[in-house]
């Protein structure tokens, strides 16, 4: 286990009396505003670098959400800043890319991911497996059970190119990735994010929990995408479901 440690963060600046026992990682800052609504005690920290973190509390906990963008290269730092800081328990939650069976709107859980960025590279070799806390994921199995929601859990892909590897605009492009999701669709995977074989592959080298939880968003093959009311409704139910699933966690 990693032996790093911090009173400060330097890019999301939070100290480690602003932190809690475990960390939500979202893609959009405008996310954490909303996931603070079904928290108490809430305290937001100075946005540094469009980097936005809050902590509040749930079932008598402290969690901390903290927005990273996109791309595994923020998402890693924003995490490794919270383990610094004493955190040791993480789950991404956010949107991906369907691949069947999951369709729009249902939930994806990643069991592993495919190592196709390059960020989780500088933590392990290409052959150190990327996979979730079996504990963590548990929980928000037994959660997701309790729920009346469509679900699956799998093997996510990770990929750096949005516009070269995961959504083509047209022509020539288009049917190079057209290609690539044909390979997606023979391993067998889920869905496909930015982020996650990078967060599993750190967490395991650093010695913390981490898993993904997603709303299938863009159907990787035609590129439909959930309309706007079922988002907001999947997003509410996403987190309830996290936050009951990362509080159930030993710290």
């Amino acid at each position: 286990m990693s032996q790093e440690r911090s009173n400060t963060a330097w890019y999301i600046g939070a100290s480690r009396e602003q932190v809690g026992q475990s960390a939500m990682l979202v893609g959009d800052p405008a996310r954490v505003a909303r996931i603070t609504e079904h928290m108490s005690d809430v305290e937001f920290v100075a946005e540094n670098r469009g980097l936005r973190t809050a902590t509040g509390t749930r079932g008598g906990k402290r969690v901390t959400v903290s927005a990273f963008g996109m791309g595994a290269p923020i998402a890693t730092i924003v995490m490794h800043e919270l383990f610094a800081l004493g955190i040791r328990t993480f789950l991404r939650i956010g949107t991906a890319m369907a691949v069947k069976p999951a369709k729009l709107g249902d939930f994806v859980l990643a069991d592993g991911a495919l190592r196709q960025e390059g960020t989780s590279n500088t933590y392990a070799p290409l052959g150190f497996p990327a996979i979730a806390d079996f504990e963590l994921n548990t929980r928000l199995r037994e959660r997701l059970a309790r729920s009346d929601l469509t679900w699956h859990a799998g093997i996510f892909g990770t990929y750096d190119g949005f516009y070269t590897e995961m959504f083509g605009l047209s022509g020539e492009r288009r049917a190079i990735i057209d290609g690539l999701k044909r390979d997606i669709e023979r391993m067998g995977l889920i869905g496909t994010d930015m982020e996650t074989s990078a967060l599993l592959t750190a967490a395991r080298i650093l010695g913390a929990r981490a898993s993904t939880l997603c709303v299938a968003t863009v159907d990787a093959f035609t590129q439909e995408k959930i309309a706007d009311e079922a988002m907001a409704k999947a997003e509410r139910e996403l987190f309830e479901i996290a936050l009951d699933a990362i509080t159930a966690v030993p710290a």
